[in-house]
């Protein structure tokens, strides 16, 4: 038996040390693509266990992986150089409120969408909403600086925090930030570790900012018969003057897997849906929705929809959330994207993804966040056909290329990992990437945190077949 792993045994309650072959396999895979074998993995439930596997960790220099759900699709969690997966899952869920100063206090196991629904009882509301709240634990949305429909208006996970804490690589214990808005007291190290992927520390409680539960909504569905005329119909809304919760685009492909999944009434003979939810004082929201129906109708669109009931809006809102299941059905395998580009240069980037698609001969579809411009191009294939994935390969890195050519980066809210780290350099430069390394380099000497994510490694590719 290793040495390590001997301290782990005598210094950490043995149930919650896995080294059965069929528990390692479960944490051997998450979301995205690829699977690596833990050696171990340790289910640590408060802040003096996750520092004391780390320091054990730090003076073997054996690599540590955290994890919450798993439901990265980056590859974030996944143990590429083995050693040990940290397991942050099993630990005691704990949701402090303090509505009084608009701010909550939570530990890193609980599902971001319980914070929204605790935080709803008090008239307030948790803003990030990433699609998979209900299954992904804060500390994996904290760690992969997540995203969602509600980040057009209220930002993405990073604009909500205001104070951590943190075990560091050697197993100290450290708080960032506070408890209060402001906080300019030296370096902003909770911002720096959040959307660090787990490569700086591990995150064991955070404080979150709270807002206002808006008193009314209003979903607005518009059709238009081409792809370009709805992103140019975004960029007018948004240099209107109106600035809505939610901004969501669906092309035909996404729209007519829907409606064969299950039918929601949407317009199967459109090119692209846009759909928007306003909030606010009833009032505004009212001379927003005829502010909004004008620039609509001006810019091309063939049809808009204002559902008059609250369960109309919510049908039209399932139908969007209906999609990533939808198009499952169409092949068995699909490589979610989140190439992110500026609102003006939407219209470009699908034309360039209708490019790529037609050049690689690979199925694509496209919805997201086009409100900020946050596209989710999803290639459809069958990881059992090696010529097809071999396509499937070419296809993404020019995708990422494009959104780097037309001024956007590689993520919007998915985090790189495993699956983005080869081109890194591609948007940051090498002295860019450089600066970074260093960060690391300096906070985790011994590189035991999470390596093999964001840097790539000598001659990596990107790789989606089984090797």
């Amino acid at each position: 038996m290793n040495s390590w792993l001997d301290r782990i045994m005598q210094d950490l309650p043995e149930k919650q040390i896995l080294t059965q072959l069929a528990d390692r396999y479960s944490y051997s895979f998450d979301a995205s693509f690829g699977e690596y074998l833990p050696e171990v993995v340790v289910q640590v439930k408060n802040k003096y266990e996750a520092a004391t596997l780390l320091k054990i960790a730090n003076d073997y220099k054996v690599p540590v992986y955290p994890r919450g759900a798993g439901t990265c699709l980056s590859g974030g969690p996944l143990p590429v150089h083995g050693g040990i997966v940290l397991d942050m899952s099993q630990w005691p869920q704990k949701i402090e409120m303090q509505a009084e100063d608009l701010i909550v206090t939570v530990s890193p196991s609980v599902h971001t969408a319980d914070i929204n629904k605790e935080a709803e009882g008090y008239g307030l509301m948790y803003a990030p909403d990433p699609s998979s709240a209900h299954v992904s634990t804060i500390g994996g949305n904290l760690a992969e600086n997540s995203g969602g429909p509600r980040g057009l208006k209220y930002g993405v996970t990073k604009d909500s925090v205001i104070g951590l804490e943190v075990v560091t690589p050697e197993g100290e214990i450290i708080r960032t930030g506070g408890r209060t808005i402001k906080n300019v007291t030296g370096f902003d190290l909770t911002k720096l570790i959040v959307g660090c992927e787990g490569t700086l520390g591990v995150i064991t409680e955070a404080t979150l900012k709270l807002v206002p539960k808006p008193p009314a909504y209003q979903t607005i569905m518009v059709s238009f018969a081409e792809v370009r005329t709805a992103g140019q119909a975004i960029s007018t809304t948004l240099t209107s003057g109106i600035l809505p919760a939610k901004m969501e685009f669906m092309d035909q492909a996404c729209i007519r897997a829907v409606e064969d999944f299950h039918p929601a009434g949407l317009p199967m003979d459109a090119g692209a849906v846009v759909i928007i939810e306003l909030d606010g004082q009833p009032e505004a929201i009212k001379a927003e929705t005829e502010l909004l129906n004008v620039i609509m109708e001006q810019a091309g669109a063939d049809r808009i929809t204002i559902p008059e009931t609250k369960e109309e809006a919510e049908r039209v809102w399932h139908a969007r959330k209906q999609v990533s299941p939808a198009i499952a059905k169409i092949k068995p395998t699909k490589v979610s994207e989140d190439a992110t580009v500026p609102r003006s240069k939407i219209p470009d980037m699908l034309e360039r993804l209708n490019d790529i698609r037609k050049k690689y001969h690979v199925e694509v579809v496209v919805f997201g966040h086009a409100g900020d411009g946050n596209l989710h191009p999803n290639v459809l294939c069958d990881k059992r056909d090696q010529e097809e994935m071999a396509r499937v390969e070419s296809a993404v890195e020019e995708l990422f290329q494009a959104a780097i050519d037309l001024g956007g980066t590689l993520s919007g809210e998915h985090g790189i990992g495993t699956m983005k780290a080869p081109f890194m350099e591609n948007e940051l430069g090498a002295a860019g990437l450089d600066l970074m390394k260093r960060i690391k380099e300096s906070w985790d000497p011994n590189n035991i945190l999470n390596p093999g994510k964001i840097f790539p490694e000598q001659g990596q590719k990107l790789v989606l077949r089984d090797e």
